[in-house]
């Protein structure tokens, strides 16, 4: 197992402050961007608590998340973990056990760090209305659920076999994230009423879906050689004469390729959803089209560019885009989020080759 990554200097420092201080809403900002770089940029332009909400939302996703990713640990002892997590929205003697019990974990620096003081997400979270923390804590245990169901299912490490499992697992992860966000739209933004929220549900899971299957395949070989995981079904594998256990094999990298393409295909097709997705929300509501149309742009461009790749398939490999282009799609986007015909022009703009604007 490599050392955790240690944060970068202001992020620590101002983490560091928080925890002197126990400040749960200055930890739960400072730790967020050293835990997602895209959703802080994002989460910045929700306004009151709505903002607050996702921020919230989010790093009770990424606790949840720590613990399934969590290597060397015991199946059972991570169930119980999840049971304690789900528990301590109402329990602080749950809390507490979970604050212990994920003490020995190992893993990425910020999200050990996250999720050892999870006691301080909760306290900020609790001060949230009470609708919207029914929202939220709705969607935090169908993702947690569904996560521990997975991590008993494969003791040894995730595997997934079928392409319906496929499904199944990225609605648990990231499916549920959709439909929290979009709800939450609609308890905090008076533009999406109940017709409006309805549409939206509509192609919410593909939103959400599309960006987990572009980080899944951007990073097979992360994820098989850091988290012992493989999410690419054996039986896509398996029709191209290779196994999980051979997906990084230099000799089958062609067979393995060829095993990505109904993964591909998938990612395609549910990021035309997501756009459509963004589309449907009213260009008043600003700041949740702001929010929405970074993460789809750099999805566009990654999967553009894994299409054209066989990097995520060698050891240490992964496919990332350049920074020049992430900046280019955040200044972009941010100025053709409110058009219509902007995003449709942008997003094929991105589909076909590299946008990288120059910068003085």
């Amino acid at each position: 197992m490599p050392d955790a990554l240690p944060l970068p200097p202001a992020v620590s420092e101002a983490v560091a402050d928080a925890l002197t201080r126990r400040d749960a809403a200055r930890f739960c900002e400072a730790i967020l961007p050293a835990v997602s770089r895209t959703f802080a940029l994002g989460i910045k332009v929700l306004p009151g608590d709505l903002g607050q909400a996702v921020l919230d939302a989010y790093l009770l996703c990424r606790i949840a998340d720590t613990v399934e990713d969590a290597p060397g640990i015991d199946p059972e002892v991570k169930a119980g973990l999840f049971d304690d997590f789900l528990a301590a929205f109402d329990h602080a003697d749950a809390l507490a056990r979970f604050t212990a019990g994920v003490q020995p974990l190992t893993g990425d620096l910020a999200h050990l760090t996250l999720a050892k003081n999870s006691a301080l997400v909760f306290e900020h979270f609790g001060a949230l209305p009470h609708d919207t923390r029914v929202v939220v804590r709705r969607w935090v245990t169908e993702m947690a659920v569904g996560m521990r169901k997975f991590v008993l299912l494969y003791p040894h490490g995730i595997r997934i076999q079928t392409l319906d499992e496929y499904r199944e697992y990225c609605y648990y992860v990231a499916g549920t994230v959709g439909y929290m966000l979009t709800d939450l739209w609609h308890e905090h933004s008076p533009s999406i009423g109940t017709r409006r929220h309805a549409i939206l549900r509509e192609r919410c899971r593909a939103f959400a879906e599309a960006l987990q299957t572009v980080n899944i395949l951007k990073d097979v070989a992360v994820d098989a050689e850091k988290e012992n995981s493989v999410y690419v079904p054996e039986e896509l594998l398996e029709a191209e004469g290779s196994t999980q256990s051979r997906i990084l094999a230099p000799e089958l990298l062609a067979s393995n390729r060829a095993a990505l393409t109904q993964l591909i295909q998938l990612a395609w097709h549910d990021l035309e959803e997501a756009r459509a997705y963004l589309l449907d929300i009213p260009r008043r509501a600003v700041s949740i089209r702001l929010f929405c149309i970074l993460p789809l742009l750099l999805a566009y461009a990654t999967l553009r560019d894994l299409v054209q790749s066989s990097a995520m398939l060698q050891p240490g490999g992964s496919v990332k885009i350049s920074r020049r282009e992430v900046k280019s799609l955040l200044l972009t986007g941010a100025m053709l989020a409110m058009s219509n015909s902007g995003v449709r022009w942008l997003v094929d703009r991105v589909r076909r080759r590299s946008f990288e604007l120059t910068f003085a």
